[in-house]
């Protein structure tokens, strides 16, 4: 196994700022240019984590909750909540500000899911990580029933090999 890491060692915080080419007709944030960095952001966090290239495995539900308006500065944080064999699992949160008042929203939050690979493209094993904080003990927790349900979804795992996830449903 591959030496272990905390969250902080591969924290990544990406500043953008919304341009007109940013935008739609109605002068918002381009839908397909969030996700788009969001996908950088994370790829960099998942790179950092695991020293290797890494390619994007999946991306869970990205909901467009605050529209973001031209001339915003955007801020995207990610971290590393659980690696598995050759996947990471990053957690990315984006928020808003309209300048110069301040005033800050979060617009989106998602999971990201990667996979390191090696120069022939292969997946390779990454290192483990250590969370510390109580709210990295609980993404890190959750990251396995999140991990069932996408292999659920996929089609890659029965119902019934998901056993985290099944115990957390039975029990809410």
């Amino acid at each position: 196994m591959a030496k272990k890491k905390s969250v902080n060692d591969s924290k990544v915080i990406m500043t953008e700022m919304v341009l007109p080419n940013d935008t739609n007709t109605l002068d918002n944030l381009m839908g397909g240019r969030l996700m788009h960095w969001m996908d950088i952001c994370a790829a960099i966090c998942a790179q950092k984590h695991s020293n290797r290239t890494v390619v994007t495995a999946s991306v869970d539900n990205i909901s467009f909750g605050k529209a973001i308006q031209l001339g915003n500065v955007v801020t995207l944080k990610a971290h590393v909540t659980r690696a598995f064999n050759s996947s990471m699992e990053i957690y990315i949160k984006v928020t808003s500000e309209k300048m110069p008042f301040a005033k800050l929203d979060v617009s989106n939050q998602a999971y990201f899911t990667f996979v390191a690979v090696d120069q022939a493209g292969h997946p390779i094993e990454v290192p483990e990580v250590i969370p510390q904080t109580d709210v990295e003990k609980e993404q890190y927790a959750g990251a396995l029933r999140r991990r069932q349900l996408r292999l659920v979804l996929a089609k890659r795992m029965k119902v019934s090999d998901a056993k985290e996830l099944k115990a957390y449903l039975e029990s809410t």
